[in-house]
C-alpha cells in the first residue's frame, strides 16, 4: 500500500500546472492557518462580531470576578457569582461556534482535495 505523500506526488504529476497549484493551497493547515481562515470568505463580518462580543463578555466576566472579591453579602456574592459563570458561558459558547467553523473548513478544504483527485483519475482513465 502507497504511503500518502507517494499518492500525493502520483496526484501532482498527473494534474496541470494551475490544478496543482489549487492542490497544493489544499494542504493540511497549522492552527495560526486556520484560526486566521476564519476571516476570510463571505461570513467573515460574523467572525469579527463574534470575537467582539468574546471581549464583551470576558471585560464582563473580570468585572463580575472583581466585584464577587468586594462584595459583603451573600445575596450580592451570588449576583456577581451568577453573573461571572452566565459571561464565561458566552465565551464558551462562542469559542465553540469558531472551532466548529475551523472544522467545517478543514472538512470542505478536504472535499475540495477529493474532487481534485477523482477529475485526476478520471482524466487518467479516459486516456
Amino acid at each position: 500500500m502507497k504511503t500518502t505523500e507517494e499518492i500525493d506526488a502520483l496526484i501532482k504529476e498527473t494534474l496541470t500546472q494551475e490544478e496543482a497549484k489549487f492542490y497544493q493551497e489544499l494542504e493540511e493547515q497549522s492552527i495560526w492557518q486556520m484560526v486566521w481562515g476564519l476571516f476570510d470568505g463571505k461570513n467573515r463580518w460574523i467572525m469579527f462580531a463574534m470575537n467582539i462580543m468574546t471581549l464583551v463578555f470576558f471585560g464582563l466576566f473580570v468585572y463580575c470576578v472583581w466585584k464577587f472579591f468586594q462584595a459583603e453579602e451573600l445575596k450580592e456574592l451570588l449576583k456577581w457569582v451568577g453573573g461571572a459563570v452566565i459571561f464565561m458561558l458566552g465565551v464558551s459558547m462562542l469559542k465553540v461556534f469558531a472551532w466548529l467553523q475551523m472544522d467545517k473548513n478543514a472538512i470542505l478544504r478536504e472535499i475540495k482535495r477529493l474532487e481534485l483527485q477523482i477529475l485526476s483519475l478520471s482524466s487518467k482513465l479516459s486516456d
